[in-house]
């Protein structure tokens, strides 16, 4: 039994690195490109809590700040690693029955200091409250659906407070935009 357990993880480890290497070869940071990896088995791997610490125990004992520093603080290019994932996601769901599904996705939130938080309707919760707003843009055919963007909402409260902003971190070239044409955009970048 342990043989059989061993040779199953073998080989998702090598469908994984297989897998992953169009994603590694974006990454220009050698950092990175330990961290990276590292970081997406442990969102997919099992395991009911995907937050830093136990997410770091599965993939990387004793490693938690360095995963945490990859995450929160890491800096770089999305556009290549998107790219990626769109080709990946038109390779995987390509055809004439395949459909783009836009979305908005609201996380609701307790407190009011996570970006974008608002008063607002909620989806999740089938009521006004607070949460965050997302985006969602998902390739889709048959039983095979593959999120290709997923963009936050900022509210207007957000986008015009430069205390707000400055205090987040939101870049200076994000102001606000109503979803739809957050969506249209997102469209047109994945066209």
């Amino acid at each position: 039994m342990t043989a059989l357990v061993s040779a199953t993880k073998d080989l998702w480890e090598a469908k994984f690195e297989r897998w992953f290497a169009p994603f590694d070869a974006v990454f220009k940071h050698k950092v990175r490109r330990v961290w990276a990896p590292l970081y997406v088995r442990g969102l997919i791997a099992p395991g009911d809590r995907k937050s830093m610490e136990p997410l770091a125990a599965r993939v990387a004992p004793g490693e938690s700040q360095q995963l945490h520093h990859f995450v929160a603080v890491s800096k770089w290019e999305t556009e290549p690693i998107e790219n990626v994932l769109l080709a990946k996601s038109d390779a995987l769901v390509v055809g004439d029955r395949a459909f783009l599904l836009i979305d908005d996705t609201a996380l609701p939130k307790k407190g009011e200091h996570s970006v974008g938080v608002a008063h607002q309707y909620c989806g999740a919760l089938g009521k006004q409250s607070n949460c965050q707003s997302l985006v969602s843009l998902t390739l889709s055919r048959d039983d095979i659906s593959v999120p290709v963007a997923l963009r936050l909402y900022v509210p207007k409260t957000w986008a015009t407070d430069p205390v707000r902003r400055k205090k987040s971190g939101i870049p200076e070239h994000v102001a606000f935009q109503p979803k739809w044409k957050i969506a249209l955009a997102e469209i047109e970048r994945i066209r």
